[in-house]
């Protein structure tokens, strides 16, 4: 067969063993290692269970890290059960890919991977709760309907909730999930609704939901103490002082590898109480081995950025037309050079991880995004099969793309192999953003020119990342296709790369949380070259046609984002409102994780420098359905403040081959007092729905950046935000 299964598997084992379309495994059986539901529950598939009394439980296969997805694809499945959502708790599944297939939040790639093997999911299962209803009355199954979790049949008056068929719909056949009819959106009685976090009431009130909050019995507490250079080995510790604090039970020193995502050395404490730990851990006076990082520095790398931007680059990405020939024919040309730091992801909950080893099998607690990887991380360190690893998942205090790393995974399973009991390993804040996966600092020598009409002429970028061997650091890269690639006849992109030992990775938006900045800042400076409004400019800049390259991941949908655009600027009420002296409006748009966004922000900037933002309109265009506006609301919020939050204060600076910044008091994070009102509007078009824990992030900082210029007449080429360079004269 086509679809990679043989003619003899029955339904339920296709319905089993997935539907492998774009690297998703749909599970969709009463097989798998889940939970074992109480005898009074019916399991119809690995996701669905009812009890007689007619409460429905929908089990949630992805990380809940803040992104809602624990309300949301339990929402998907309920709409096409055709339950009532008051009917429905929702529960956290284990990490467990031989029943769910990959398990993982990053990408924004729920719903986009869900949405349409999840509707299925639960359509089948109201298809086998009305084939009970059919056999038990002895009528035609196409007689039946559903609504609210009952089934009725009009002819004879006949109904039955589905609790009282469940037992009965669980014996029978799986229908075919390509086959299963799938509702109408005019029908839809759950999705679009608002709806609160399935969780919120146990945030609000203090709740164990997280990975810190995990408690086993006979649990100790760890410590874990890495050189400040990013795997430097011990040379020597004083392990006899650090046992020798009340309540300490080990301590040891860890060899480690040279993996920088995986387990490196360091000095491990175990006591009674995380304090104690703690405590012990300044006892150790450890003293590190030298490690060829050592030498790098943040002033270093800009000094090197700067030597590289006048040679010749290392290779040429990209080179559409002539670039030189388009400088010619400009009437006007800009040249400027821009630059964004290393940033830390600073998740409010530190990296943590509990785990216990007993008789050649581990078991573990993790507020992981990506728990499969990190049980082969676990199972290769530690030489044991996968199979001899369970894994359950915390609810995460943040990730942004940090907890897609499972290093903290793998140094507590080590150290309670060590150990010989369960082991809570908690990092300190100071661990945390000084052994985080950065996102990578940047480079941009950028040269463009325009011509009498505001037409884009040539863009040239030398962009200097970070990499060794010729290859892009994690989160360092830059695609080609990176706008204004494709609109811009005369385009050039030239790169040269830093090598660099300081671990880095994807953070909310990764690349595009920085490239935006650079992008849309230097639009808006060939804008003012131009002389135009910076939204016409950019509408121009589009083009009028639909897509530009092939629809998919390297498509660009140009009317989506005039779309946008324009909405954005409408809202903003864009050259319509007289603003007073030191306000301005910035606008920005940006494309990224299959979601079209454009945003304007208001921002003041006083005599003394300080920057407050008054207000942000965002625009968006993720498809044709909004799963849960109310998450969806909050998802897009939380982005632009992430955003203007990193833009206004954020950075880690690198001395002697290790972060300087260690915690709040020198690494800023928006306090409520400072954060605006974001105000949201969707574009709903006839795409299918994408997600949205990213997209929104890109846009904010330029946005911010443009509105300073529109204040000020002062540009800002470099992040974070020098507010001592905006101080009236």
């Amino acid at each position: 067969m086509a679809d990679g299964f043989t003619e003899g598997a029955s339904r339920r084992d296709l319905l089993k063993t997935g539907a492998m379309a774009g690297g998703l495994m749909l599970s969709f059986s009463v097989a798998g290692k889940t939970d074992a539901a109480p005898a009074a529950e019916a399991k119809l598939n690995a996701y669905v269970s009812l009890t007689p009394d007619n409460k429905v439980t929908i089990v949630s296969k992805n990380p809940e890290i803040g992104q809602g997805i624990k309300t949301s694809l339990p929402m998907i499945i309920a709409e096409e059960f055709d339950v009532d959502w008051a009917q429905v708790t929702t529960k956290q599944a284990d990490g467990d890919p031989a029943t769910y297939g990959r398990q993982f939040a990053g990408g924004s790639m729920a719903t986009p991977l869900h949405w349409d093997e999840l509707r299925r999911v639960g359509a089948a299962g109201r298809a086998m709760i009305v084939a009970a209803a059919a056999q038990t009355w002895n009528v035609p199954a196409a007689e039946c309907t559903t609504a609210l979790g009952v089934v009725y049949h009009k002819a004879s008056g006949k109904k039955a909730t589905y609790g009282s068929l469940a037992a009965k719909a669980a014996t029978l056949p799986a229908p075919d999930l390509k086959t299963v009819p799938l509702k109408d959106a005019k029908d839809y009685k759950i999705l679009g609704r608002f709806m609160p976090q399935v969780d919120s009431a146990g945030l609000v009130t203090g709740k164990p939901l997280f990975g810190i909050d995990v408690v086993v019995p006979g649990m100790l507490y760890a410590t874990f103490d890495k050189a400040p250079v990013f795997g430097a080995k011990v040379a020597s510790a004083d392990l006899a002082a650090a046992k020798a604090v009340k309540g300490v039970r080990h301590a040891f020193i860890v060899e480690g590898g040279t993996e920088l995502s995986g387990l490196l050395p360091g000095v491990a404490v175990v006591a009674d109480s995380w304090w104690q730990a703690h405590k012990a851990r300044e006892k150790l006076n450890i003293q590190w081995a030298e490690h060829p990082t050592s030498k790098q520095s943040t002033a270093d790398y800009d000094a090197q950025a700067l030597a590289l931007s006048k040679a010749a680059p290392l290779r040429t990405e990209r080179n559409d037309g002539d670039v030189a020939a388009g400088m010619k024919a400009a009437s006007k040309t800009v040249e400027a050079a821009y630059s964004y730091p290393f940033i830390a992801h600073a998740a409010l909950e530190p990296m943590n991880c509990t785990a216990a080893f007993k008789d050649g099998k581990l078991e573990i607690w993790a507020p992981t995004q990506n728990p499969e990887p990190g049980r082969q991380l676990v199972a290769k360190t530690l030489g044991m099969d996968p199979a001899a690893i369970s894994l359950h998942m915390t609810r995460c205090g943040g990730g942004f793309g940090r907890r897609l790393a499972n290093d903290y995974m793998v140094e507590a399973a080590w150290i309670a192999k060590q150990a010989g009991a369960p082991v809570k390993l908690v990092w300190s804040r100071e661990d945390d953003l000084r052994h985080d996966f950065y996102r990578p600092g940047g480079y941009h020598f950028l040269s463009g020119g325009v011509d009498a009409s505001g037409a884009v002429t040539a863009w040239r970028d030398h962009f200097v990342s970070f990499g060794n061997d010729g290859k892009f650091a994690s989160s360092a890269g830059m695609s080609q296709n990176e706008f204004p690639a494709r609109f811009v006849p005369n385009f050039r992109y030239d790169l040269s790369l830093i090598p660099t030992g300081v671990p880095t990775g994807p953070l909310r938006a990764p690349g595009s949380n920085a490239l935006s900045f650079v992008m849309q800042s230097f639009i808006d400076e060939l804008a003012h070259a131009a002389g135009a409004d910076p939204v016409a400019f950019r509408l121009k800049l589009l083009g009028d046609g639909a897509m530009v390259g092939t629809p998919g991941q390297s498509g660009y949908a140009a009317d989506r984002m005039r779309g946008v655009v324009k909405l954005a600027a409408e809202k903003a009420g864009w050259g319509k409102t007289k603003l007073p002296k030191g306000t301005g409006m910035g606008i920005a748009f940006h494309f990224s994780h299959m979601g079209y966004f454009a945003e304007v922000v208001q921002a003041t900037v006083a005599a003394d420098g300080a920057v407050k933002v008054d207000k942000v309109w965002v625009a968006a265009d993720v498809g044709r359905q909004i799963i849960n506006p109310a998450g969806g609301i909050n998802q897009v919020q939380g982005s632009v403040l992430d955003g203007l939050s990193a833009a206004l204060g954020q950075l880690i600076t690198i001395e002697n081959g290790a972060a300087v910044q260690g915690n709040f008091g020198d690494y800023p994070l928006m306090r409520i007092a400072d954060a605006p009102p974001v105000e949201v509007h969707f574009l709903i078009t006839d795409n299918p729905p994408t997600g949205l824990g990213e997209p929104a992030l890109p846009p904010a900082p330029p946005a911010l950046c443009n509105a300073i210029f529109a204040a000020t007449g002062k540009r800002i080429r470099s992040l974070p935000i020098n507010t001592e360079a905006l101080k009236s004269v």
